[in-house]
Parts: structure tokens; C-alpha cells; sequence
């Protein structure tokens, strides 16, 4: 009989990719690096278990999306009193926070609960090219 192999804590070992964002699609560039995050690159991924890597972003500022979405594409936030609704533009976040944009697609591909914070902590956004993560020595990911 065969058994289902878990990988332990220290059997998961990490590295660093760094991904360049510029002209790179939005939700490509976004499924790819959730992919990465969560794991699902390696022969030992398990659902239940962070077995990812960790993901440099640069150039957040140069990300492309196709169509009519900056105009069209709202982000709603909600505070909880009335009259509390808070939408801004895809254009507006790009001009104000192009690694917020990044950071949130990214976390909504990512499965809701504990194991996605955790998972999410990993993901480091940078708006142009430089970043302080060079101690990592991270390996370049194609998107």
C-alpha cells in the first residue's frame, strides 16, 4: 500500500524570484506570481501547506492591462458607517499606487484564509527598479 507524502517544515526549502512588470499583462503577470507564491511549481505543493517561494516585483509602475479597464474597473472599499463606500478608478490606483494594484490581484487569486496572509507576506511589490532584496540572491521568472 501506498502512502500520500507530506513534506515537513524543514524538507520545503525557498528561493527568490524577481519578476520585471514592464509592459507585462495585469492578470498574467498576477496568475503567474500567485502560481509561484502558493507553490504549485514544485512536485511537493500541498494545499494545505505553504511550500512557495517568495516573488520580487519591479517596475509596478510600467504594468499594462488590455481594453477599456482603466476607466472601466473600479476598486470598492467599505468602511463599515454609511456614506462609507470608498470606489477608485484602475487609471487613478496606477497614478497613485501601481503596487497596490499588483498586491491586490495578486491576493485575490490566492485562496481566502490563514494560510493566504501568510502566503501573501511574501510578495514584495517595488513601483520602479529598485528594491533591497539582492541578499536573496533572486533567480528572474518569465512571465
Amino acid at each position: 500500500m501506498r502512502k500520500t507524502y507530506t513534506p515537513k517544515k524543514s524538507e520545503i526549502t525557498r528561493s527568490w524570484y524577481i519578476v520585471d512588470a514592464s509592459d507585462k499583462i495585469l492578470g498574467r503577470l498576477a496568475a503567474k506570481v500567485a502560481s509561484v507564491l502558493r507553490g504549485k511549481h514544485k512536485a511537493i505543493f500541498t494545499p494545505h501547506l505553504d511550500t512557495g517561494d517568495g516573488v520580487i516585483v519591479i517596475n509596478a509602475s510600467k504594468i499594462r492591462v488590455s481594453g477599456r479597464k482603466p476607466a472601466q474597473k473600479v476598486y470598492r472599499r467599505f468602511s463599515g458607517y454609511p456614506g462609507g463606500l470608498r470606489e477608485v478608478t484602475l487609471q487613478t490606483m496606477l497614478a497613485k499606487k501601481p503596487a497596490t494594484v499588483i498586491k491586490l490581484a495578486v491576493q485575490r487569486m490566492l485562496p481566502q484564509g490563514p494560510l493566504a496572509r501568510d502566503i501573501i507576506k511574501k510578495l514584495k511589490v517595488y513601483v520602479d527598479e529598485k528594491h533591497p532584496h539582492a541578499g536573496q540572491k533572486p533567480i528572474p521568472l518569465e512571465v
